[in-house]
């Protein structure tokens, strides 16, 4: 999609009215009307509070709600927040819409918002997810500032979790990412944060507009181009986060998107990661990753069962992505019941980096790579829930940094079988 159509008429109109900004706030939706109007309001309220002198606008980019959700976007009163305040904005508060496709692609969501911020020539632009419905106020002073004042290029956010939520982002995500890449940013696929100007217009310029992952993946692009890029960046604690209830095809879905956008993106950066031999910690805002303690209902035979019937169902096209030690192993594994069951660090971490490889051979389509991953991932999810049962919030995190080391100790395999697989 060329730039320019990402800019209507009426979006340009309503563009070319607010001028020239300090912040944008971008809000990509599709049919959030049940989630959306109390995150907007703690949008107004953050701008008011905390940014009432900077010139700021609201951009609502909707992949075609038929639920009325940008009319809510527009709806919400701007007085009602100065009410609750007692704050006044010392400039105009300007929110508009635009309906960029008639479906969901959350890449050209994003890539509206970065242009449209590029083109009021925005010092920082925040993206803020319709589902944070535990969203407050300063997420925004949390996000914008460091940004804004201390020159960061990209700002992430660190959530307090529930103990069993953000499962992807802990085992395979960050630790993937972290030990590619060399920096220790917890949420490298983020539903919030804050870029630099500069930033905004450099990624627009990237050539992953021009893919498949540029309309469902480029938010981990946003994270890696950062990286790669030698970009300022560093993370901020914004407080409690809640995990939407998505259905189970979502997974393969949310796979697509995260996973398949990292595999994606080790082909083009491969001479810079491949050099990287450790991790480097991020300028971390805030306090550190916390976890709740409030239980989660999961039905743990039921993902053992998955996992088992994709272990067999999947032979086939495991013995073209996986060494034969590996595949023996997980059949060994899918055999556990599940008071026993175990699926090691190790041995998780050499599965994704076959995967990989294999993903960069294209031994077979890389779309059916990434969906074949999925029930090894709700095995490994298993495991880690059954590990993590009866221990304190510190010791997930200590079980996750001990999950990350093994992927960091283990990079030398990726190596091996990106140079070697047949």
């Amino acid at each position: 999609m060329a730039e320019e159509t990402l800019f209507t008429d009426d979006f340009l109109r309503q563009l070319i009215n607010v001028g020239e900004v300090d912040i944008v706030v971008g809000l990509p939706t599709h049919n959030n009307a049940k989630t959306v109007e109390p995150v907007i309001r703690a949008v107004q309220a953050g701008i008011l509070k905390c940014f009432p002198r900077e010139r700021a606008v609201i951009i609502n980019a909707d992949g075609g709600s038929q639920d009325g959700t940008p009319d809510l976007v527009l709806g919400t009163s701007i007085d009602d927040a100065w009410n609750a305040s007692k704050v006044f904005a010392l400039r105009t508060l300007h929110s508009i819409s635009t309906r960029y496709a008639r479906t969901p692609e959350p890449g050209t969501a994003l890539r509206t918002i970065l242009a449209a911020a590029d083109l009021l020539r925005a010092k920082a632009c925040v993206v803020v997810s319709p589902d944070s419905t535990t969203i407050d106020p300063d997420w925004l002073q949390r996000l914008v500032t460091p940004v804004y004042n201390d020159h960061f290029d990209l700002v992430s956010p660190i959530y307090r979790r529930q103990r069993f939520e953000g499962v992807l982002m802990r085992n395979l995500l960050y630790p993937m990412t972290r030990a590619i890449y060399g920096q220790r940013i917890r949420e490298p696929y983020a539903s919030e944060f804050a870029i630099s100007g500069r930033l905004a217009t450099d990624f627009l310029t990237q050539e992953v507009w021009n893919d498949d992952w540029g309309r469902i993946g480029a938010e981990i692009y946003l994270t890696i181009t950062a990286i790669t890029g030698k970009y300022r960046v560093c993370q901020s604690f914004l407080g409690t986060k809640t995990q939407p209830n998505r259905g189970a095809g979502d997974l393969v879905a949310a796979m697509r998107r995260t996973v398949g956008a990292l595999f994606s993106s080790l082909d083009g950066n491969f001479p810079l990661w491949s050099t990287i031999t450790a991790s480097q910690p991020v300028t971390t805002l805030g306090a550190q990753s916390e976890v709740m303690q409030e239980p989660a209902g999961v039905d743990r035979k039921h993902l053992r069962e998955m996992f088992a019937t994709g272990v067999a169902e999947l032979e086939p096209v495991f013995r073209s992505i996986l060494s034969p030690s590996t595949l023996s192993e997980l059949q060994r594994i899918a055999a556990l019941e599940v008071g026993e069951f175990s699926y090691p660090a190790d041995v998780w971490a050499k599965t994704v980096f076959e995967f990989a490889a294999s993903y960069h051979k294209s031994v077979i389509s890389r779309d059916h790579i990434v969906q074949a991953l999925v029930p090894l991932y709700r095995g490994r999810t298993l495991s880690f829930l059954l590990e993590n049962r009866d221990v304190s919030g510190e010791e997930i995190e200590t079980n996750v940094e001990s999950l990350c080391h093994e992927f960091e100790r283990l990079k030398p395999y990726l190596l091996e079988v990106w140079a070697d697989r047949k």
